[in-house]
């Protein structure tokens, strides 16, 4: 997939993630703004934060590979206000109403109910939009969870 990409000119850049239990805890709260995000570590090399603000920099979009990545591009974006060099413990829990400011897309698989990942796809599309992808997936027979099917949010 990636040889295929980078064929058709689409850079690849590369960050570490530990994907931690709190990803795979799901919302038991009423209200998802009361649910604790487990922070998950990360770390993003000076190089790969350079060609990330060179991208941004030529207006080109960033199409992030997974909600992780997601979710950790944000984070060290609202932290620092461009791509810097980091490494530490992303908690950005991502809700609908969320405004995305580092990326322009991104490829994800389907995420179980109740899962902070859902509401984060939820956020970046509309949830009616997610619904009836999820209707579509359904009736296609698509697999669920993480080796399951992925769809292109953008």
């Amino acid at each position: 997939m990636f040889a295929q990409l980078s064929a058709r000119g689409i850079e690849i850049v590369k960050l570490t993630l530990h994907v931690g239990v709190g990803t795979f805890i799901p919302v038991r709260t009423d209200d998802p703004r009361e649910h604790v995000l487990k922070p998950e570590r990360f770390e993003l090399s000076e190089e790969s934060a350079a060609r990330l603000n060179a991208a941004r920099d030529a207006g080109r979009r960033l199409i992030a590979v997974g909600t992780t990545s997601t979710r950790t591009l944000e984070y060290v974006l609202q932290k620092h206000g461009r791509f810097t060099a980091a490494s530490g413990e992303a908690d950005l829990f991502i809700l609908p109403g969320y405004e995305f400011k580092a990326v322009g897309g991104m490829l994800t698989n389907f995420h179980l109910p109740r899962s902070t990942l859902l509401m984060l796809v939820s956020a970046f599309c509309s949830r009616e939009k997610i619904l009836a992808a999820y209707r579509h997936a359904i009736a296609e027979g698509y697999r669920f969870y993480s080796y399951g099917d992925c769809m292109l949010i953008r």
